[in-house]
C-alpha cells in the first residue's frame, strides 16, 4: 500500500516537472511570440487549477493524470510552432492527409479528461448509476468544448488578422469549430470507455474505492 501511495505522488510530480522542463525549452523562439502567450494562457490556467485541487487534497489516480497530461504536452508544443506549423508531415504524408491535423490530435487529448470527471463522480457517488456516470463526463467535455470555441473565436476576433488565423489554426476549413468539437467529444467517449473498463472492473471483483490514489495502473 505504502509503495502504491509514494507512487501516486510520485507521478504527478514527475509530469509536472517534465511540463516544466518542456515548457522552458519551447518558451526561447516561438514562431508567433503572441500566438504563444494565447496557447500557453490555457495551459497554466490548467497546470494551475491542478495544482491547487491538489494542494487542497483533491487528486486524481495516476491514470487521470496521465490522461490529463497529454493535452498540457500537445498545447506547449502547439503554443511554440502555432498548431498549423507543427512538424506532424510524417503524420500528413502517411494518411495522405492535406492538413496538417496536429491540432486536431489536440483537441482530441481535451476529451481525456472525462476520465477525472467521471472517477471524481464515481469516487464521492455523485451520480445515480451507470448511464449518468457515462453520458455526464461526455457533456461536461462537449460544453466545455463549445465554450472554448466561443472565447477562441472571441479572442482571435480582438487579435490582428495574422495573429488570429494562427491562433484558430483552421487553415482554411470553414467546418474546423465543429470537427474541433466532434474531436473533444470522441476523446471524452474514449476516456469514459477506459474508465469502465478499468476503474469500474476493479470495483466490479471488489477492489476498494475509497481513495482514488491508490490507482497505480
Amino acid at each position: 500500500m505504502k509503495w502504491m501511495e509514494r507512487t501516486s505522488h510520485t507521478l504527478p510530480a514527475g509530469l509536472l516537472v517534465a511540463y516544466f522542463f518542456l515548457f522552458i525549452v519551447l518558451a526561447f523562439g516561438p514562431v508567433d511570440r503572441a500566438v504563444w502567450l494565447a496557447e500557453n494562457a490555457t495551459v497554466w490556467i490548467i497546470v494551475g487549477t491542478l495544482a491547487v485541487l491538489y494542494a487542497f487534497g483533491i487528486r486524481f489516480s495516476n491514470t487521470s493524470y496521465l490522461l490529463m497530461s497529454v493535452l498540457i504536452y500537445l498545447y506547449t508544443i502547439g503554443g511554440h510552432y502555432t498548431f498549423a506549423k507543427v512538424p506532424f508531415d510524417w503524420f500528413t504524408n502517411f494518411f495522405s492527409f492535406e492538413r496538417n491535423h496536429y491540432d486536431r490530435i489536440a483537441h482530441f487529448s481535451v476529451g481525456l479528461y472525462a476520465y477525472a470527471i467521471a472517477e471524481w463522480l464515481w469516487t464521492k457517488r455523485l451520480v445515480a448509476n451507470r448511464f449518468l456516470l457515462f453520458t455526464y463526463p461526455v457533456f461536461a467535455i462537449a460544453m466545455i468544448a463549445m465554450t472554448y470555441e466561443v472565447v477562441e473565436w472571441i479572442a482571435a476576433a480582438s487579435a490582428t488578422s495574422e495573429v488570429g488565423t494562427a491562433y484558430l489554426g483552421s487553415q482554411g476549413d470553414i467546418w474546423d469549430a465543429q470537427k474541433d468539437m466532434f474531436l473533444n467529444v470522441l476523446g471524452a467517449l474514449l476516456a469514459v470507455c477506459l474508465f469502465f473498463l478499468f476503474r469500474m472492473k476493479n470495483s466490479s471483483s471488489g477492489a476498494s474505492i475509497k481513495n482514488i490514489e491508490e490507482d497505480n495502473f
